[in-house]
Order: C-alpha cells, then structure tokens, then sequence
C-alpha cells in the first residue's frame, strides 16, 4: 500500500504546467474565475481596462499610461502628463505647477511661494515622500511643503516656523500684537 503510495506522489511529475511552471495543478484567477497554469500566464493578457481572456471590467477608471485601475470613481482619478502620474479629487480642483514641478489645489493658484521641486521630497515631520502620498499636502508661506496633518500636529504643539528654514509658518502678526499689549499695559 505504501509504494503505491509513493508511486501517486511522483505521477506526471514534469509532464504538465507552463513555461513558467512545471507543476501538475491549475490556479484558478480571483479577477475572472478563468483558470490558468499560473499568475503570469494570467497576467501576461495586454494591460486593458477589459481582460482579453475573460471580458470582465477590471476597474470603472482605467488610466493606459499609468496602467492603473480603480473602481472607486468617487475619488475623482485624473491622470496628469506633467506629473507623470494618476492623482485623485478631480482635474477641474487643481492645477500643475511648472515651477512646483506638481499638481495643487485650485486655492492655492497665484496664492503661494513657488520653491522648485518643493513636492519632490520628505514630509519633514513624518519623512513620507510627498510626491505621490495619499495624505493631503499643504504648502506653507516659505513654499516649502508638508503633509497637513503634520502641519496641523505643529500648531497644536505651538510650532509656528518651517521645519526647513525657520521662517513664519502662520501669520503672527495679531500674536506679536496681542502680547504687545499685555506687556505695556
């Protein structure tokens, strides 16, 4: 009983699979429910919004460039040629600074300091690389820029200046003010 055993072990051994695997099972694809030898032999289809193979949508927002997918169109997904990469909250909310050398919010259009490059590189607070983070950025009076929670998380601690250069981060003019009053009255 045990060599029969034994012998079942080692039956179509190299005899099936693909040119990426010699094994003697199938996968069965999640995406589609199509089965093939491997994830590759899947995956190997043309990047399309539609898989060739099975005709199922892959996502509602398909970007050929980036080959991204997402189903989720709520986030607004927008490719943008100067950055190189899809961004979400809607084309028609923000705008791409040449100088920048990023997409910002439509507010800050004519209403900040341009520091080139200033998105390609570390939150300095958290160190999480600016340029394709999922968190909001904000840019400061300096021009230099920071995730807004960070930014946030220094005001709640009473740090008022850039981490980077020490200049103002807020308007502190009715501050200064305030505490000249208290000091001649």
């Amino acid at each position: 009983m045990e060599a029969h055993a034994n012998e079942r072990l080692g039956f179509g051994k190299m005899g099936y699979g693909c040119q990426h695997y010699r094994r003697r099972c199938k996968i069965r694809a999640p995406c589609c429910n199509e089965i093939f030898f491997c994830r590759h032999c899947h995956n190997e289809a043309a990047v399309a919004q539609v898989c060739t193979n099975c005709g199922v949508n892959m996502g509602e927002y398909f970007c050929q460039i980036c080959k991204f997918l997402d189903d989720d169109t709520e986030k607004g997904q927008f490719h943008c040629d100067e950055c190189g990469i899809c961004r979400v909250g809607g084309r028609e909310n923000f705008f791409h600074c040449k100088k920048c050398g990023s997409c910002y919010s439509d507010n800050l259009r004519n209403n900040h300091s341009c520091v080139e490059n200033s998105m390609h590189h570390h939150c300095p607070i958290c160190y999480e690389y600016l340029f394709d983070s999922l968190k909001d950025t904000t840019v400061m009076k300096c021009g230099h820029t920071m995730h807004c929670e960070c930014f946030d998380e220094m005001v709640k601690h009473d740090i008022y200046c850039c981490p980077i250069c020490s200049k103002s981060m807020i308007d502190m003019s009715r501050t200064w003010k305030r505490m000249d009053e208290e000091v001649i009255f």
